[in-house]
């Protein structure tokens, strides 16, 4: 369990259970009263009100009210509902979609400052196109759940990308790419990326990608990739 998920377990117990102790919390959560303690004071942080009663009978009480005007969203889980939104409106199949910009906005409205300006620079990666009759969709497989986190940080930091690539004929090759844009032609998803070792572009599809990893290091410079003419950036598409 990492810390976001503690946190998360933490405020799920509290809210179930009313009131709690920290040695209640640590046994639930797995972890010793000490990095309860430091979660606790992490979640003061971010907005939860976390009520402290000394002696017997007492311990730790959530305000719930708190848990209705904080939200712990970090920019990949954002962005993994706009695009999802956004995708779906761009290939006419969102219902209700005024109330999902409302919600949205919402949740954009409560983001720190510094999270907003990461949501807008990852939505300036994304576009969308139509995906060409031809092209073989049979053998489509899920995503790799890693792939999002991986990609917020090598597109907001401009970082380098290694992964494992199955190719259409199962041949698994490693890639190093330096990741541009993502693409998105109904109903697959690729990542377009410089292969340094190829010297061009490169289209990847992304359920394709398995074990996706950061390579620290210097940072890339950001490309102008050629998109054909019915590609669009999503932003356009988005509002």
């Amino acid at each position: 369990m990492n810390v976001r998920q503690r946190q998360d377990a933490i405020v799920r117990s509290l809210r179930r259970n009313g009131t709690s102790t920290v040695a209640a919390l640590a046994q639930d959560v797995g972890a010793s009263k000490r990095t309860v303690l430091r979660d606790i004071s992490a979640l003061r942080d971010e907005g939860f009100v976390i009520h402290s009663e000394p002696g017997r009978g007492g311990g730790l009480q959530l305000d719930a009210r708190s848990v209705q005007t904080t939200v712990r969203l970090s920019v990949a889980e954002v962005f993994a509902i706009l695009i999802s939104v956004a995708s779906m409106r761009a290939t006419g199949g969102l219902p209700f979609a005024s109330l999902a910009d409302v919600g949205l906005g919402k949740i954009e409205k409560a983001l720190p400052a510094d999270k907003v300006r990461d949501l807008r620079r990852f939505l300036d990666c994304l576009f969308v196109g139509t995906l060409a009759p031809q092209v073989n969709i049979s053998n489509m497989g899920a995503m790799d759940a890693a792939l999002l986190p991986a990609f917020e940080a090598a597109f907001l930091q401009q970082m380098h990308l290694r992964f494992e690539y199955h190719d259409a004929k199962g041949t698994i090759t490693q890639r190093y790419v330096e990741p541009q844009a993502m693409l998105i032609l109904p109903p697959l998803w690729y990542l377009v990326a410089w292969d340094p070792a190829r010297e061009d572009f490169r289209h990847f599809r992304m359920d394709r990608i398995g074990k996706p990893e950061i390579v620290e290091g210097d940072a890339f410079m950001r490309r102008h990739v050629p998109f054909d003419d019915h590609v669009s950036p999503l932003r356009n598409l988005a509002r």
